[in-house]
């Protein structure tokens, strides 16, 4: 057995201020997300696709959508593919959270994988909802190819378990560019291997300021800059 699993991120969102925490935030694609959408949607034309899922939230649906049409497929939507809820931090910049709740933003740079926000979700929340749903998934698809359109931390958190790493790095050490192509191949439902990750060779020409922006302050030594105007946005949970 092999069953294929093409895990992709939804493409730019319509956000207008960079750096906002945004995960459970109601977006909609922008234009540059839709043009990456058609990119991705080029490029898995030519697959024999089992089916398509996807997480019930505008940009992810949209995403979703926009690969669909090659292949005549409807969507099927489930909920546990969402992306992870930040609570009262929901809307707010980055640098607005680190100054209005010091406390909990210490906690969770340090451990985002157990810390949860008021009224929001831990790492390991998105895990315990996310996890059976691939399994399922790849229980009823054996053989087969299937496109499952998710969220940035859902992503990076499901790819940490299924090969897994220390879950507590997930924002350090994984990142996921809008409209990003993974790709994993599972022999059962819990061994997988990863074939391919964060790859937007289907949108290329994006200029690399974009490309590189919103890593960890772990890992850039500092908070990201500000967008640009041209720039695709981008959010904290995608």
């Amino acid at each position: 057995m092999t069953t294929r699993i093409l895990l992709v991120r939804h493409g730019a969102t319509m956000l207008s201020a960079e750096d906002r925490f945004a995960g459970s935030t109601d977006v909609a694609l922008s234009d540059e997300g839709r043009r990456q959408a058609a990119g991705l949607a080029e490029r898995l034309s030519k697959l024999r696709l089992a089916a398509i899922y996807a997480s019930p939230m505008q940009r992810t649906v949209e995403t979703a959508s926009i690969a669909a049409r090659p292949h005549a497929l409807s969507l099927r939507l489930d909920a546990g593919l969402r992306e992870i809820d930040h609570g009262h931090w929901e809307g707010l910049r980055r640098d607005e959270v680190e100054a209005a709740f010091p406390d909990e933003y210490g906690a969770w740079e340090e451990d985002p994988f157990t810390f949860t926000p008021a009224g929001g979700e831990s790492g390991l929340n998105v895990l315990a909802r996310a996890l059976p749903v691939i399994r399922a998934i790849v229980l009823a698809h054996t053989d087969q190819t299937v496109l499952v359109v998710s969220h940035k931390a859902t992503i990076r958190l499901l790819i940490s378990s299924q090969l897994g790493f220390d879950a507590r790095g997930y924002r350090d050490r994984l990142d996921q560019h809008p409209c990003c192509l993974n790709v994993l191949d599972f022999r059962d439902s819990v061994r997988a291997r990863l074939m391919l990750f964060n790859d937007v060779s289907h949108y290329e020409d994006m200029p690399e300021k974009v490309m590189q922006r919103h890593l960890s302050k772990w890992w850039g030594g500092g908070a990201p800059q500000a967008a640009t105007a041209s720039a695709a946005p981008s959010e904290v949970g995608g």
